[in-house]
């Protein structure tokens, strides 16, 4: 009996390594499958005897998973979103500034130049019309500019919109299948699949947010945000929303955690920081350069007089707005090349307060991203912060990608599917199967011929 036994378990063991392997290949391209394996430990003999044990029996099914690797794929993912939700914002951006017809630089750039060339002659209409039409592209440029960045701020509050739905059902999903792999280890079933779709799910929450996650002993995980709000604890999940002054908070059993999206990393800390640190300081600068611009040209333009007759003090030129569907500067209504004031004593073709306003160009401003500069140089420092901003966030893109891509090729040398390998294990367990049928047929012709001699 003996005989039959061992060569039984034999024929079991090498069947489950065989529905093992089977699996493993039927998984070969889905994504996050973590392949598996079986434990065959010998039957030792029994206390006393003499025999060379009872066959084998599969102590365990494995899946192998290495935890440090998982980490490493989750924070590459949370990186990497947060860099690539940015760039699109930063391109269009540094694009529209730094464009040759209607960039900032050259609005700023035309109209001082404009005003130097009427110093040829201050009482030449076709350069005095110069004057005023590259002072409204001026106004035009700015105001295009701004429109741009309320464009992208609507962007990124319906963005922050659309991602906390989705936050909420993955935070849900991993609380969920932490209950039913609980479930599912009390009754001694494997679970390989239910982590496998949880990890998942981690995944995808991590392109959402950077994240803290422990295994706990139990078989659930609990996670959080990498700044320490609770998300996942067991089978409880919290819920992400977006409060009356649109930040984000958690509410998570009877507390409530207002959130700083600049520090979450992912999508969300990744236009939060962008708007935060880039699109907001940089709105905030062209209203500064727009009022500032208006003022220092109103006040000097109001100190000369125009060529008349009779000459008179100067008006305004610019208009401040402060934003609406007029834009934040303009023109104002009406203005022609007979109200220029370029005269310093109202005498015909002197240009001395046309000096004073081309001089302009010399004197400083205040811009809340760069500080203060000189108004000639304000739009370069502009559109070159941009610039820089740009070309570093594209080179943290390029960095996260190769992280990310390294992460997973080394959680794929631990956890995925090897067709080679597997092929190589097919052929040894149905060899294994195979020579324990041959010893079951032995045995069955030894216990026939055992039967026979008392026939």
């Amino acid at each position: 009996m003996t005989l039959i036994n061992n060569a039984l378990s034999g024929a079991i063991a090498a069947q489950a390594s065989l529905n093992t392997t089977s699996q493993n290949l039927a998984n070969l391209n889905t994504k996050g499958y973590t392949r598996q394996g079986v434990l065959l430990n010998a039957i030792a003999p029994g206390v006393g005897t003499t025999g060379a044990g009872f066959g084998v029996k599969v102590s365990a099914l494995l899946r192998y998973s290495d935890s440090y690797k998982t980490q490493q794929l989750w924070r590459s993912n949370a990186d990497l979103s947060s860099y690539s939700q940015t760039q699109p914002y930063l391109s269009q951006l540094e694009q529209v500034m730094g464009d040759a017809q209607a960039g900032l630089s050259v609005g700023v750039d035309n109209f001082f130049k404009a005003m130097n060339a009427v110093g040829v002659d201050p009482t030449s209409t076709p350069l005095r019309g110069q004057v005023v039409h590259t002072a409204n592209a001026l106004a035009e440029n700015i105001n295009a500019i701004y429109q741009l960045t309320r464009t992208q701020q609507l962007s990124v509050v319906q963005q922050r919109e659309s991602v906390v739905p989705q936050f909420n059902t993955l935070t849900a999903t991993i609380a969920k299948l932490n209950d039913r792999i609980t479930a599912a280890q009390a009754l001694g079933t494997n679970t390989s699949a239910l982590v496998d779709e949880r990890d998942r799910a981690i995944d995808e929450l991590s392109k959402l947010a950077s994240l803290e996650v422990i295994e706990q002993d139990d078989g659930t995980r609990t996670v959080s945000l990498k700044t320490g709000q609770a998300l996942v604890v067991g089978g409880v999940a919290g819920v992400m929303s977006i409060d009356s002054t649109t930040s984000l908070k958690v509410d998570f059993g009877n507390t409530s955690f207002t959130l700083d999206d600049k520090r979450m990393g992912g999508q969300l800390g990744g236009i939060g920081k962008f708007e935060k640190d880039t699109l907001l300081p940089l709105q905030q600068s062209l209203l500064d350069l727009a009022e500032q611009i208006t003022t220092m040209v109103n006040t000097q333009h109001a100190a000369g007089f125009t060529i008349g007759p009779p000459p008179a003090p100067g008006g305004d030129l610019f208009q401040f707005n402060g934003g609406g569907s007029g834009g934040i500067m303009s023109v104002v209504a009406g203005f022609t090349t007979a109200d220029l004031a370029f005269s310093s004593d109202g005498t015909p073709g002197d240009s001395g307060n046309l000096q004073l306003l081309v001089d302009l160009k010399n004197q400083s401003v205040n811009l809340a991203s760069v500080g203060s500069v000189i108004l000639g140089d304000a739009d370069t420092q502009l559109v070159g912060k941009l610039a820089v901003e740009s070309q570093q966030n594209q080179a943290l893109v390029k960095t996260a990608t190769t992280i990310r891509q390294q992460a997973e090729d080394d959680w794929a040398s631990t956890s995925s599917v090897n067709k080679d390998e597997e092929a190589v294990n097919l052929v040894e367990f149905q060899n294994m199967y195979q020579a324990n049928m041959k010893v079951l047929a032995v045995a069955n012709n030894l216990f026939d011929a055992t039967l026979a001699m008392f026939g």
